[in-house]
């Protein structure tokens, strides 16, 4: 009974070779779409400039204006502290997104059978990443806000602005790679029922 039930079970599974070429399919087009944030960073740069004014807009009252072909967000406007933001090259999450796609390529072209969870935890890896950019420069304009153009500039830019940058990396990273290798739930009630109807010997 058991052997018979094990071997439907195989038979019903999903064919590896076509698992396999699923796997480097979306390997190959994660590495396209790392090439293209590398290559067009200057649109997605774009992009995060209009998050930015849109999370602006939410947290302050005064005028936001946005100039998305220079990537860059004008705040403050009407008041004392007015002042541009452009979201440079060293400054955006696209080249911290573009590890994320390479290590994810990898893991999919290595181990095809956790092909869900690579992409669940780099969905979700690369979100965090988006927002801990866009709090970094909420960081900044709430600084600038406060403490002057110049003060507040220094102190959201250089200091908290790299601190900010550096801890939230490493919790997308910690966060994508424990989604992508934890084993889970219900495969780890079948080892341990396993287990327990096989003891080693």
């Amino acid at each position: 009974m058991t052997v018979a039930s094990r071997a439907r079970h195989r038979q019903d599974g999903p064919d590896p070779a076509l698992a396999r070429l699923g796997a480097g399919v979306l390997a190959l087009s994660l590495l396209a779409a790392a090439a293209a944030l590398v290559c067009w960073h200057g649109a997605y740069r774009s992009l995060e400039v209009r998050l930015a004014a849109l999370l602006i807009r939410a947290v302050t009252s005064s005028g936001v204006h946005t100039v998305p072909e220079r990537q860059t967000v004008y705040f403050g406007l009407g008041t004392d502290y007015a002042i541009g933001l452009k979201i440079t090259p060293e400054c955006t999450s696209a080249f911290l997104v573009v590890p994320l796609l390479a290590v994810a390529a990898a893991m999919l072209w290595l181990r095809p059978r956790i092909t869900r969870r690579v992409l669940i935890a780099l969905g979700i890896g690369a979100a965090v990443l988006v927002l801990v950019n866009q709090f970094r420069v909420l960081t900044l304009v709430g600084l600038i806000s406060n403490l002057g153009r110049h003060r507040g500039y220094y102190l959201g830019h250089t200091l908290l602005g790299s601190m900010v940058s550096v801890f939230g990396g490493a919790i997308a990273l910690v966060i994508f790679v424990w989604l992508a290798t934890r084993t889970p739930r219900a495969a780890r009630a079948r080892q341990a029922a396993a287990a327990l109807r096989d003891p080693p010997r």
